[in-house]
């Protein structure tokens, strides 16, 4: 039987404030803690951008990635060299970014920011407004001494530089860097319309604007799990208890105008298995003002940002406590709020839930509806774009407030070298391109660690092999769009080798928008997990070899080239070391035994063996370019039924090489000797 809980707000205080309220003005003026504000403002992201208004980054991504607009193609859409790209030398320094005002810088990330001095330069000045170590932006130093904004992720058994603080100017903004800066780096910006009224960044923050940064980082470093607009005039709140029967829907509708700006729930939830496949089987759909499509439609644990599973976290505006999740969006609507909760398990659940609204406080003119929906492949996409994987497109107006996705990956190593593309307004090349996906998840070196940050998580992690959650909300670092956006991220290894990405984006919107995104079947959500047999980097290693052992992506060293596009990945060895790689012979018999392995310039010198017997001469594996070698025979073997062993040894490396001493296996080929 279904529910209908009908809640009528105080419709005359609402019409009230509507009526009170004043438009958005296309030019504005900031003080400077109104813009330290934004970086906790979830009730903005719904107001429909302004023209003019736009988000981008300047990052080191491999300008060999290019579109030719002459031929209407992606070249080298892939590459892959990101660390150490810029716009351009000055002397001996490297200007990273370049921007025109006015402006603010929200976000400054790094991989591996080191002593080498990075400038920021304001409004044409020739005297830096900052002048610091690249290390000293995220070391909690003046002026950036606020360590829920200025962090590194060390002490999170995890990697990677994070800045969250606003860096305003009026005209212009240049960021140069010494030698010796480190690798790697991400700059996100927003360019206000013109005629915006901003105040130029000192670097040295007056009372007034360190009590506002001091009170944004007190409440992200204690305040998380509430909601940052406090308690809000007007608001009430719906509760109920209830249990929702296998294959049966409970509805709530909300009469208004109104804005839901808290949902919190709690399950009944049995072992771990059955948690990961009850958060997948039940949905959560909610649809606004009577359109025609919902705006929400999402497996309810990934709707609270993580999966699958109930993995505790807290973000800014999502997480998963021992009390419940809870999630903070602001969604504002009109007429009615639909909410629908659909167990398509065969199990029935007992649910705690809690609704919270509260009056509009500007007008709807200037609102866009709350999107969140979920997908395991959107559509797939011309071949130069490859690697490319979308996780959103759609058309209208409206701000992308970021995604948390979940990946499966079967076989050992790194799943998402991918960078991240957002294409805005029919953009032919991104405004925003990346350096990897950890990178745009804010960790870095893939590093399998469990973190948990305002903006941006990894809840769930089975050391890269496995399932895996991460998220990024783009609060202050939204992303406006007028006409249209893409969101893409680089996906190197196909559905067909068995990792599979599964997405969930939040955006606002404006009515009549549209994208591409249906319901999923039950089937498809869950139990869609599976580990495919080896083959390439999926070999079995036995054993614990010194150094590190991974499937590393190879298409972008050539689609194709590479059996199902990876290899098995041996690196940080030395001279002397040795693994055992295992394969297997399904009949026995005489086999002449090929391998095919890759040769780069910080590639090995190997010795090769079969159980234990040497198997041919030392191979030099040195090569300016990474290729692969084609089959290298080693030798004719008598093989039972059984699993076996290919032994590696590194015995040294090429005169020429980097000694690195890596070691790349792509298959292991028998065939039966005549």
């Amino acid at each position: 039987m279904k529910r209908q809980m009908v809640l009528i707000p105080f419709l005359a205080f609402t019409v009230s404030v509507i009526l009170s309220s004043q438009p958005a003005a296309a030019q504005q003026s900031f003080t400077y803690p109104e813009l330290v504000n934004r970086l906790t403002d979830l009730e903005h992201l719904a107001v429909l951008p302004a023209a003019g208004e736009r988000c981008a980054q300047w990052s080191s991504y491999d300008r060999g990635s290019k579109y030719d607009a002459e031929n209407d193609v992606y070249v080298n859409w892939g590459a892959n060299g990101d660390g150490s790209q810029f716009i351009r030398k000055e002397g001996d320094a490297v200007v990273m970014a370049e921007m025109e005002g006015p402006g603010c810088i929200w976000r400054i990330w790094s991989a591996l920011a080191q002593n080498g001095r990075v400038k920021i330069f304001l409004d044409g000045s020739e005297t830096p407004v900052v002048d610091l170590p690249f290390i000293d932006y995220f070391s909690a130093k003046p002026p950036f001494d606020y360590p829920m904004l200025s962090y590194n992720m060390s002490d999170l058994g995890s990697r990677g530089h994070n800045l969250y603080y606003p860096i305003p100017y009026q005209k212009s903004c240049k960021i140069v860097a010494e030698e010796g800066w480190g690798r790697y780096f991400q700059f996100v910006y927003t360019t206000f319309p013109e005629g915006t009224k901003v105040p130029t960044f000192t670097g040295k923050p007056c009372e007034a604007d360190r009590a506002a940064l001091a009170k944004v980082n007190d409440f992200l470093g204690s305040g998380q799990g509430t909601d940052p607009a406090g308690e809000r005039q007007g608001q009430q709140t719906a509760t109920d208890s209830f249990t929702l029967r296998a294959g049966s829907t409970e509805k709530l509708v909300l009469d208004g105008p109104r804005a839901i700006t808290a949902i919190k729930g709690n399950i009944s939830l049995g072992d771990r298995e059955d948690e990961m496949a009850a958060l997948r089987n039940i949905v959560l759909k909610i649809t606004f003002d009577d359109q025609k499509e919902p705006s929400v439609w999402c497996p309810l644990g990934d709707f609270f940002g993580t999966a699958p599973g109930k993995n505790l976290y807290k973000s800014l505006p999502t997480g998963i406590t021992e009390e419940g999740a809870y999630a903070y969006w602001y969604m504002p609507f009109v007429k009615r709020a639909v909410l629908e909760v659909t167990n398509e398990g065969d199990t029935d659940r007992k649910i705690e839930c809690a609704v919270t609204h509260a009056p509009l406080t500007r007008s709807m003119d200037e609102l866009g509806y709350f999107h969140c929906k979920w997908h395991r492949d959107i559509c797939p996409l011309s071949a130069d774009r490859r690697p490319d994987w979308v996780m959103l497109r759609t058309q209208g107006r409206g701000r992308f407030c970021g995604v948390m996705l979940h990946v499966w990956d079967p076989k050992p190593g790194w799943w998402g070298e991918g960078d991240e593309k957002f294409f805005v307004d029919g953009e032919k090349f991104p405004s925003t391109i990346g350096t990897g996906s950890e990178d745009y998840f804010g960790y870095a070196w893939c590093c399998p660690a469990l973190f948990q940050r305002p903006f941006h998580c990894q809840s769930m992690t089975q050391n890269n092999q496995g399932h895996q959650s991460v998220l990024r909300w783009h609060v202050a670092d939204n992303v406006p769009f007028q006409e249209s956006f893409e969101a893409a991220i680089e996906k190197y290894f196909p559905n067909e080798r068995g990792t599979l990405y599964a997405c969930t984006p939040v955006w606002y919107q404006a009515a009549g928008g549209s994208d591409p995104i249906e319901p999923v079947p039950v089937q498809a959500r869950w139990g869609y997990a599976i580990t495919p047999p080896p083959g390439g980097g999926g070999y079995k290693v036995l054993g614990k070899p010194n150094g590190q052992v991974q499937s590393q992506a190879m298409a972008h060293f050539g689609a194709g080239k590479w059996h199902d596009d990876n290899q098995l990945w041996w690196t940080h060895a030395k001279p002397g070391d040795k693994m055992d790689v295992a394969f297997e012979v399904k009949k026995g018999g005489t086999y002449r035994v090929d391998v095919t392995l890759t040769k780069a310039r910080d590639y090995a010198i190997v010795q090769l063996s079969i159980d234990g017997k040497k198997a041919g001469e030392p191979i030099d594996l040195y090569n300016p370019d990474v290729i692969p070698t084609g089959p290298v025979t080693l030798g004719t073997f008598q093989l039972d039924q059984a699993e076996h062993k290919l032994g590696v040894e590194i015995v040294g490396a090429n005169e020429k090489a980097v000694k690195s001493y890596m070691f790349g296996l792509d298959q292991i080929l028998l065939k039966a000797a005549e």
